[in-house]
């Protein structure tokens, strides 16, 4: 009676314990199932990679002339706009050949003048002398009748006789002068004479070498490395800061070979950065692949052709573009961490597609403006020195207002350069 129940408990733990492994199989079967269906609707359509980091197009400030450096308009961490001086070099040196081209271009413009004026004068001189010659000519003609008759000795008929022939060698020279003369003024007017063109030339080449001692940001950015302090001696060429535009930079993912098989230009991209954490997601498109691997590029590339090699999986870097507004909401610098996945369920198209751009990738307008200020003092000094487009030019000016009429040197910096800014003011910069 006593052994009964022990039988029955003797069999009843195996039964429950089948039944948790039983259990326990169908879970695993149940989440390895569900992965399956995971991976193969999902996550093999998706290529991921914790190597990438962010990167951006870092614009060297360099000089392109010698100079003194007497006035820094920007430090590290500031932010400044295109077209901003940043440096300002000594401007004596340019000053003073910048007014030596001025008034020799002046001086040319009154010398072609007279040119002109010379090729007016030596055409009437030219009329003169014909009309001289036709004179001598009749009166040779009246004097040989005359000197048929014995009316007149034969010595005046031949002193009438050297009359003509120094007239018309009067003529003569006075139509090589001429055409000596219009050899130089054919078929110019004033602004076009050769002479003319070289001295404005001059003098655009001494405006664009005093304008350059004023340095400007080629884009709007945030300082870096600032380099240059005050009273330095620079060169051309000589890296005195960088600006990095923060609202252009891209991520560079570093993928693994196997991983590119499928990859394609366009493909949607999704960003996370260590800086914000998961909560925050980028979008973007693959807009680029590298040329080669990261060795390939290397300094000192990895020789493989040894009798000891181990096997190591190559990675190449892969360019995606970022939302450019998603990117003005949460900021990024250059260098920062990011995790890159890449949605990869299209990869119709070549994958390495040949696409050619015509435009630029990238341009700055802030040194234009030194051309048209150059052309526009060049034609003033023309016009100050030719009294016929000096009337309408000064009739002009009395209308037009003072803004129209551009400045004949680029705006000075501010002394307060050279002083240190203020926490409140770097506040209000960013």
């Amino acid at each position: 009676m006593n052994s009964q129940p022990g039988t029955n408990s003797g069999t009843a733990m195996p039964r429950r314990r089948w039944v948790l492994l039983s259990i326990l199989a169908g879970v695993f079967l149940l989440a390895g199932s569900a992965y399956g269906l995971y991976w193969a609707t999902v996550l093999r359509h998706r290529q991921t990679t914790d190597d990438a980091y962010v990167n951006g197009n870092v614009v060297q400030i360099t000089p392109q002339i010698s100079g003194t450096v007497v006035a820094i308009g920007a430090d590290d961490t500031q932010f400044v706009k295109a077209g901003q001086p940043l440096v300002q070099l000594d401007q004596a040196d340019a000053k003073v050949a910048l007014d030596q081209a001025e008034a020799q271009l002046a001086k040319t413009v009154r010398e072609v003048r007279n040119l002109f004026a010379t090729s007016a004068q030596l055409r009437a001189s030219l009329q003169l002398r014909e009309t001289a010659l036709a004179m001598a000519r009749k009166d040779l003609e009246r004097r040989e009748r005359l000197g048929g008759s014995g009316a007149i000795s034969a010595e005046e008929l031949q002193h009438a006789r050297d009359t003509v022939t120094g007239a018309e060698a009067a003529v003569v020279s006075a139509k090589e002068q001429l055409a000596g003369n219009q050899a130089r003024v054919d078929g110019t007017t004033l602004q076009d004479h050769p002479d003319v063109r070289n001295a404005a030339a001059a003098v655009r080449s001494a405006y664009l070498a005093y304008s350059r001692t004023v340095l400007p940001a080629p884009v709007s950015g945030f300082v870096a490395r600032r380099n240059v302090q005050l009273g330095q001696r620079v060169g051309p060429g000589s890296a005195l800061m960088a600006v990095v535009p923060l609202d252009q930079v891209w991520v560079d993912a570093n993928f693994k070979e196997p991983q590119l098989a499928r990859m394609r230009v366009g493909q949607p991209v999704t960003l996370t950065a260590d800086l914000y954490g998961r909560g925050i997601s980028y979008h973007g498109k693959v807009a680029g692949f590298g040329a080669g691997t990261g060795s390939a590029f290397a300094l000192l590339p990895a020789q493989n052709a040894t009798g000891n090699w181990i096997k190591i999986v190559q990675r190449v870097p892969v360019r995606i573009a970022i939302d450019p507004r998603e990117l003005a909401q949460h900021p990024l610098q250059i260098g920062l961490s990011m995790k890159a996945e890449v949605a990869v369920s299209d990869s119709s198209g070549a994958r390495l597609p040949e696409l050619a751009h015509n435009a630029p990738a990238y341009e700055t307008d802030v040194f234009h403006s030194t051309d048209a200020m150059a052309d526009a003092r060049v034609q003033a000094i023309i016009a100050d020195n030719d009294p016929a487009r000096a009337a309408d030019r000064r009739a002009g000016a009395a209308t037009a207002s003072p803004a129209s009429l551009p400045e004949a040197k680029p705006a000075s910096p501010a002394v307060a350069w050279a002083r240190p800014v203020s926490p409140a003011a770097t506040a209000q910069l960013h």
